[in-house]
């Protein structure tokens, strides 16, 4: 079945955690898994984050660069605790496609199981 990406609608939605619908199941098991997966969970945090960022920035009372300052502190907290979860979740997501769990980081693991011999190797070979 040919992977499917969701339209910026249903992205966005997805960014904020709703479920993809059946169709973007492959796309999300590829979102979760491919190379650039913690870039792309890092974009969804920022899609996340970006409207109570501004929404602050408009309120708090003040100068701008006080302003700027409690909207980048409030960010590198998000972006703190949104790295900290980051593994779980992607098999979160994964889950909520119908993988089984687990199943999203046995294919990351699967697809750098040749680098990852070959650190175990020098390891060994170094340590043993």
């Amino acid at each position: 079945m040919a992977v499917r990406r969701p339209d910026p609608f249903h992205w966005v939605l997805y960014a904020f955690g709703a479920k993809l619908p059946a169709r973007n199941r492959e796309w999300v098991l590829h979102d979760v898994t491919t190379r650039t997966w913690q870039l792309r969970h890092i974009a969804r945090a920022t899609v996340q984050l970006a409207p109570v960022a501004i929404v602050l920035y408009l309120f708090i009372p003040g100068e701008s660069w006080v302003r700027v300052m409690a909207v980048l502190g409030g960010a590198l907290i998000g972006y703190f605790y949104s790295v900290t979860y980051m593994y779980e979740s992607a098999e979160h997501r994964a889950m909520k496609a119908g993988y089984p769990q687990g199943y999203a980081a046995n294919v990351r693991e699967e697809s750098h199981s040749e680098a990852n011999a070959e650190r175990r190797r020098r390891y060994e070979d170094r340590w043993r």
